[in-house]
């Protein structure tokens, strides 16, 4: 199969780091035209630098701004234009006793993972509707299935990201435009190796570290090992293009079988 998204616009939201940045280096090899989120605009540059460096032929505009906001929002899409393939990849995650989120981290959590994922798909549905195609996905976890008992206002959070990609897709239905979320497994990021440290014991070498954090904390992941970014982002890749025009409203699960069940 050969995944060919020339002439698609995509906006990844998150995307100087992580998931994201793995998510928009391979939706440009695959031809489009791809649009770098971050909230501050010398990281989306050095993103973009560090992504042409990687490979000249890929297609990078700048879109700064914090799309947990409407403001924000707002300038982001001014600066990408139509917008063809919307990644919503931005989320917060973070270790906190469950008797000891407060209101305010629980709002903030919902504005970030689920809020601005829906101002997104909001604002760019239309345009999709109307030209008669279009991809979203909405990037989950597997948190959003089995709740962390160690962070539960994330999984909470990411369990209402699946009903708002399953609800979205509904308002599509027909139009050619496809709306997923994709379930990631526990995954290598810096963030996660922070994370991880905070759960297992810091001078721990990272490979020892992280075989600890699987066994202890994520046991039934049947891979063994934290998934790799690119790992990820080939599936997005092709729920992206032309070839997935069939698969929407879905849970697809790229999580190492981490969910103990035999349905997506």
């Amino acid at each position: 199969m050969q995944i060919d998204l020339t002439g698609r616009t995509a906006l990844v939201t998150g995307s100087t780091q992580g998931i994201g940045r793995a998510i928009a280096a391979t939706l440009a090899d695959a031809g489009a035209r791809v649009a770098i989120n971050g909230r501050r605009a010398e990281g989306v540059a050095a993103t973009i630098d560090e992504l042409r460096a990687e490979s000249p032929d890929r297609v990078l505009v700048p879109a700064t701004g914090d799309v947990s906001d409407a403001a924000g929002a707002a300038e982001v899409l001014a600066s990408v234009g139509d917008v063809d393939v919307l990644v919503n990849n931005l989320g917060v995650f973070g270790a906190v006793p469950a008797l000891e989120i407060d209101d305010e981290q629980w709002r903030r959590y919902f504005e970030v993972n689920v809020l601005a994922a829906v101002r997104l798909i909001r604002a760019v549905l239309p345009g999709m509707t109307g030209r008669g195609w279009g991809r979203v996905l909405n990037i989950a976890s597997d948190s959003a299935i089995v709740i962390p008992a160690e962070m539960i206002h994330y999984g909470v959070s990411k369990t209402a990201l699946l009903g708002v990609s399953r609800a979205f897709a509904k308002e599509a239905a027909g139009t050619g435009v496809t709306v997923n979320s994709v379930i990631a497994g526990p995954t290598h990021t810096g963030g996660v190796e922070k994370f991880v440290y905070e759960l297992v014991d810091p001078d721990l070498p990272w490979d020892e570290a992280q075989r600890e954090f699987m066994r202890v904390h994520r046991p039934q992941s049947l891979l063994q090992r934290l998934i790799e970014p690119e790992e990820i982002a080939n599936l997005v890749a092709y729920l992206s293009s032309p070839l997935a025009s069939a698969t929407t409203g879905a849970a697809v699960r790229v999580d190492g079988g981490y969910v103990d069940s035999i349905v997506p």
